[in-house]
């Protein structure tokens, strides 16, 4: 038997004959790739859009310029030059391939191969067009209006069908992937369809209640806050965050985040009343701080190994 080195010179002689087919190449596999006349879609082009944070949660028609691969304007796409067209190549008699022999240990073996003077395309411009060269496609700058759907999030890829460079040979044009940067903001924080943002509140906002003014991707509104509202509480408004994709009436929700503030740079007088306002306050004005010293109580008087 030839062994693994006689395979190996086996598939040198193929690759040789059938010009990097190998095996698929003999029995077909490979052939249509080879068709240079056959239609071949486009590239696909990439471009790139920043927006702020209102534009992607609202929506908006961006105009971005590319440089993509158009028909020739001077030639129509044919390659040839103004009253000329391409003529039957004479080396293979427009068939686009020509015959090729090469002698073997398994002796002359006869192949077809693409024809070198025409590029298997059966024709030759003898008068290419100036303008491309004869390539009948030229890159050219083109101005691309994209709709931005509102709830376009930052990192993702809107896709434009049939905005990349021309087809090859009546082929489709491929298509442009427009990648999504959006800004931050300097109030609200995005999670997938919910917005998050904290406000700021006073002592006696807190500790009395009261009707605060929250911002909104729709514009301000008005909540009001219940009496004795500790720091850190989170109330949501339902309905008031991105909308998804494409569905109007489907959005998420904000959430706000209430803080108190502690004033600070106090007046004498100021710091009278905080302390006349603290002396009278019971234990019962203040839940949480009588149940945390209430457990600290436990665990000091609880005995050692208990």
């Amino acid at each position: 038997g030839a062994g693994a080195g006689g395979f190996s010179d086996v598939s040198e002689i193929l690759e040789s004959l059938f010009g990097g087919m190998g095996m698929g190449g003999m029995f077909g596999g490979g052939s249509r790739g080879m068709n240079a006349n056959a239609p071949r879609q486009g590239k696909d082009l990439s471009a790139s859009v920043t927006l702020d944070f209102m534009e992607a949660v609202k929506g908006k028609s961006q105009t971005i310029q590319i440089h993509r691969m158009e028909s020739c304007s001077d030639c129509h796409g044919s390659g040839s030059a103004n009253g000329s067209s391409a003529e039957v190549c004479s080396d293979c008699q427009g068939r686009g391939t020509v015959k090729a022999t090469q002698r073997t240990p398994f002796g002359v073996i006869s192949s077809s191969k693409p024809c070198p003077r025409c590029g298997g395309k059966g024709k030759v411009i003898s008068n290419p067009c100036q303008k491309c060269k004869g390539a009948g496609r030229v890159r050219v700058p083109k101005n691309i209006t994209v709709n931005i759907p509102a709830g376009i999030d930052d990192g993702q890829t809107l896709s434009v069908g049939g905005q990349g460079d021309v087809g090859i040979n009546g082929g489709p044009n491929g298509n442009l992937y427009v990648a999504v940067n959006v800004r931050p903001h300097p109030l609200y924080v995005r999670e997938g369809y919910d917005i998050h943002c904290d406000i700021p509140i006073t002592y006696a906002q807190a500790a009395l209640g009261d009707e605060i003014v929250v911002p909104t991707i729709d514009g301000n509104v008005k909540y009001r806050i219940g009496e004795g509202t500790q720091n850190g509480t989170v109330f949501r408004l339902r309905g008031k965050g991105v909308t998804r994709p494409n569905r109007a009436n489907d959005r998420g929700d904000q959430y706000v985040k209430v803080f108190v503030e502690v004033p600070k740079n106090l007046s004498k007088k100021q710091k009278d009343l905080i302390n006349q306002l603290e002396a009278s306050l019971e234990s019962k004005n203040y839940a949480k701080r009588e149940g945390f010293f209430k457990k600290l109580k436990d665990i000091l008087n609880k005995p050692i190994g208990e």
